[in-house]
Order: C-alpha cells, then structure tokens, then sequence
C-alpha cells in the first residue's frame, strides 16, 4: 500500500501537512520526482508501506528510457488471471510501458486507440488499485482507481487551473477536494493544458466490457430472478454451500498469505488483524483463515467499543463490572462470544483479542482528524462510522491470557487488516432488502441489491481507504475479490438468501436460522461457528455506540 500524489503547477512540491499525511500512509518510504513541462511542475509523490516481495521497492517508478513515471497504491493479485509473486508495483509498470510503447503513434489516434491500450492493460489486473502514471510518448497524465473504487484517490482543481490528485487531502481548507469516480481510465492531455488561463484538458475513457458477462467490470445484476418449481430452499447440504467455502478460501489465501514485514521487525507474532465486531462475516473470515494461516502465528482480533454518555449515563446497572461503559456496547459482547467460539472450535491457534475502549473526551478530541481524513464525506453518518474504524485501525488496547488475568496493553503489529465489507451487498444481509422483497420479491430485491453493490465505491471504500490507512495498514476485502465476484454475483438470488422459503419442518435437523445471507450462515453452522451464525445483522456504528453521542435529534444524513 501507498499514499501517493501528483500536482500540476507552479510549485515543485505538496506541502509539508500534505507530505505527513502521505508518509504515515506508507512508513517504510516516501520520495518526490518533478519534472517541468513548459513552465509548470509535474511533481509526483509516492509514500510505500512495503507488504510485497522480498524487498521495498521504492516509489514514485521511473523508467530511464521513456522517461515514464508511475505512483502506484494498490495490490495486483493477478495479471492475465496468473498470480503475481514478486513485487506488484513493478509488473503493473512493466504492462503499462508496454501498453504506451506499442501504441499508435498518430497524433489523430491518441485520444482513443492509445487510451484504450492503457485501459486494457488496467483491465488486465485483478485487485485493489488507484494510480497516477506520467507517458511522455502519449504526453498525457493517467489517474484513476479500480472499477470497485478500493482506494481512495483525491481530485482538487483550483481558479487558475493547478490540478492535484491524492490518496488523501489535508482538510476542509483545502477547497475542492473530490474523490475521482471509479468509473474508468482519466486522461490529462498536456499540451492541450494551459495553466495561465486555466485550461485544463482532461477526459474519461470508459471500462471496455468482458467477454465474461458474470465479470466485475459488468452489470451486477445480469442472473435470473424467478426460480422454477424445481428450485429448493437453502440447506446445510445445498451444493452452493461447498462452492461458497472454495471460493472464498482462494479469496483469503491470497490476501493472508506471503506478506513481506520490514527486516526491523524482528518478532511479528501477528501478520494478520481482523475488524472484529463478532458478526457473521468477520467470524467466517476468521474461521476460514485460521485453516489456512500456520497454527504458530497470531490472528488479532480488533474489537472496539466506545463511550457513548448519552446511552450509558441513561442504563442502571447494580453490578460494577456489568456497568463498565464498554462492555454494555453490543459489539463487545458479541465479539467476546464469537471469540470464545473460536477458541473452541479451532483449538492451539492464539486469538488475540483486543479490546479497544475509547473513551468520550478521546473521541471528541479526535473528531477534527477524523473529519479531516474523511473530507469530501461530511456527514454525521460518515464520522459515526469512521470513528469506529479509525480505533480499530489504531488497535491499540489490552489483552487478556484468560478472564481473570489483568488485561495488559496491547498495539497489534499486523500490518494487514480483513474487512467483512461487501457481504450485505452480495448476500443480502440489510434490513432494507428484507423489506425489498417483501414489497417487490427477488425483483425489488434484485434492484436494492444492485443498487448497493454499485455505490460501494461512493458510500464506503474511498472514506474508510482514507481513515484506516493512516495508521500505516492495508484493509484487505476478501468478499470484494473478482473472482469470488465472478461466482457470487450471477449466483441466484434463492441460493444467496432464504426471503420467502419455508423453514425447518419438525424433527428436521436443519437449524432455523436468519433468512438474510443464509448462504453465509449455513456454512458457518457447517464449520461450528454456530452462534455468530445466528446473529443479526447490526450496524457498525450501532454496534460500537458510536452513533449519536449527543442528546439531541440529530440525523445520519445530517452535514458535520
């Protein structure tokens, strides 16, 4: 993972308050490269938290012969379906150069036969990406993200027409900061470009479309809708079930496994942390990891729970322990619970448990970083929610050998955190696609579905890019992997969810069980996690009480 930046200027470099937000992105490096085009400054930043290969390689990439330059934040899984296992920043350069230098030399040509060269060579990548990349041949500027929108790049155009492009601002001062859409390849075309009169020249060249119809870069919502009479409900011995744990097993073998740690660290006894609120999701990537990881590594399990005076100065509790602030937060007590569940089910594996407690005058004092990390999201949704990751991303707080030892103080070294985001919008888990299909059936719940996948990018990914990576760690998604997409989006609604389906008769041994992302729950009733199979769906900042602090009707939708 990186922070990276490029300016279109006057001036050489980003400001220091911007090169600290950069650096803490990526600890292990950062380094500046400019060069000047006419009178105006291409000035590129590249900050590295080294997670890849054997070696840091450093950044911003140039390559000596085409003058070329690449600032690259991301993860390339895989090039031409075909696992990448050196360095990643190094072989997306090497397919870019590739793709400018085979281009059409016609200056008529360049606005689309060359840019559609550059975005077939994107489209050749599978994983988490957003990029800058300088083509002194093509004279232009590339930037985008990945068509998930992963991570999180920054778009700021000012009166005079100076241009900067970011993983993250420095703050609301900063004037119009905009996250770029995750909805193709953008271009800057330089010699078009005139600073002086504030004429910038830029397009969008669109994804082109797979030949895979089911592939990511498509239409989600492409699989049938109304099952046949032959179609039955969901059981613990449904064939979908088996396919499910295949793929999402590849899915974590690829982000758990292979992490480089700097040489300074000499004793990493955790690679792996887990956003942890005991839920389905987090507890099934848990489970599975745990096949796949050595039994001598650590898995940290980050829990976070918070202060909330307005609902605990209203809760009476006789029993002083019962009464601690934290441990009335629901995440806590589910988390604790699938904890516990994991210890008996996956037996000589060291869960760590760290229970994060915040408490009220932390987070207020924290609030102006956290709404500065967050910018362009304003509101008080968008800050409930970042709280809690921002905490859990800092996993700083006491562990405890057993219940009656004395918690110790605990930050976790893992520099790669598992996220469960992507399962509601996959497998239907949200109260409002229970509600769709009661309204409308699997075509309401079709259209919600959709609805939601496609603004992950928008609502989610970006902000919580921006608020986990400034503790110098890379969030992973294993249920927003494209090939667990490819299986998981054109799977029938029926073999997702179990809205309209008869439970267990009696004297069946099929457990009753949440018709939301049923799929889910069953394979983890099948691998002995049976109560975080059993548990609601509950909203993060719900969960952690990070929502609404304050007496007063405050809304979610409300601006900061």
């Amino acid at each position: 993972m990186c922070g990276i930046n490029f300016s279109l200027n006057s001036q050489a470099e980003p400001s220091a308050e911007l090169l600290d937000c950069l650096h803490r992105r990526g600890p292990d490096q950062i380094k500046q490269v400019s060069v000047q085009w006419n009178a105006n400054f291409l000035s590129f930043t590249a900050s590295v938290l080294s997670l890849r290969g054997h070696a840091l390689t450093q950044q911003p990439l140039q390559d000596p012969l085409s003058r070329s330059i690449l600032c690259w934040n991301g993860e390339a899984w895989k090039i031409d379906g075909d696992a990448v296992t050196g360095n990643d920043a190094e072989e997306v350069f090497a397919l870019l150069l590739e793709s400018t230098l085979s281009g059409v030399a016609s200056p008529t040509a360049k606005d689309t036969a060359n840019d559609r060269a550059v975005v077939k060579a994107l489209q050749r990548i599978s994983g988490p990406y957003a990029f800058v990349f300088y083509s002194p041949s093509y004279e232009k500027i590339y930037y985008g993200r990945d068509v998930l929108g992963r991570r999180s790049l920054l778009r700021n155009k000012d009166d005079i027409g100076s241009l900067q492009i970011s993983s993250v601002c420095t703050g609301l001062s900063s004037g119009r900061w905009v996250e770029v859409e995750a909805d193709g390849l953008y271009a800057i075309d330089l010699p078009k470009t005139r600073l002086e009169s504030a004429s910038l020249v830029e397009r969008r060249i669109p994804w082109q479309k797979q030949q895979d119809k089911s592939s990511p870069w498509d239409d989600p919502g492409t699989y049938p809708l109304l099952p046949n009479p032959e179609i039955s409900r969901l059981v613990l011995t449904s064939p979908a079930i088996d396919a499910l744990i295949i793929n999402l097993r590849r899915s974590l073998e690829t982000r758990v496994t292979n992490i480089h740690r700097p040489l300074s660290d000499k004793v990493a006894p955790a690679n792996i942390a887990i956003l942890f609120s005991g839920g389905l999701d987090c507890t099934l990537l848990a489970r599975i990891t745990h096949e796949i990881l050595p039994k001598e590594q650590d898995i940290d399990l980050l829990n976070v729970a918070f202060e909330n005076p307005r609902v605990h100065g209203s809760v009476n509790v006789a029993n002083v322990a019962a009464a601690s602030p934290y441990m009335q937060c629901p995440d806590r007590l589910t988390g604790l619970s699938s904890h516990a569940e994991l210890q008996r089910t996956c037996p000589g594996r060291n869960w760590k448990f760290v229970s994060i407690d915040i408490p009220y005058a932390e987070t207020v004092a924290s609030r102006p970083q956290i709404t500065s990390l967050i910018y362009p999201h304003n509101t008080e949704m968008d800050l409930s929610i970042a709280c809690a990751l921002y905490f859990a991303a800092r996993a700083t707080g006491s562990v405890q050998s057993a219940t009656w030892d004395t918690p110790t103080h605990y930050t976790s070294a893992a520099r790669v955190l598992l996220s469960g985001l992507g399962a509601d919008e996959l497998f239907a888990g949200y109260t409002r696609h229970a509600t769709a299909f009661a309204r409308k059936g699997y075509q309401g719940l079709s259209d919600e579905l959709k609805l939601d996948f496609d603004r992950l990018s928008k609502r989610n990914l970006g902000r919580d890019d921006r608020v986990i990576s400034h503790w110098g760690r890379e969030v992973r998604y294993p249920y927003l992997d494209e090939d667990f997409l490819r299986w998981a989006l054109p799977l029938p609604l029926w073999e997702k969810c179990g809205f309209g389906q008869d439970g267990p008769s009696e004297g069946d041994d099929e457990p009753l069980l949440e018709p939301s992302k049923k799929l889910l729950r069953l394979l983890a009733w099948k691998l002995g996690i049976k109560s975080a199979a059993a548990e609601k769906k509950r909203a993060i900042q719900f969960g952690a009480r990070t929502a609404k602090m304050e007496t007063g009707k405050t809304k979610g939708t409300q601006t900061i």
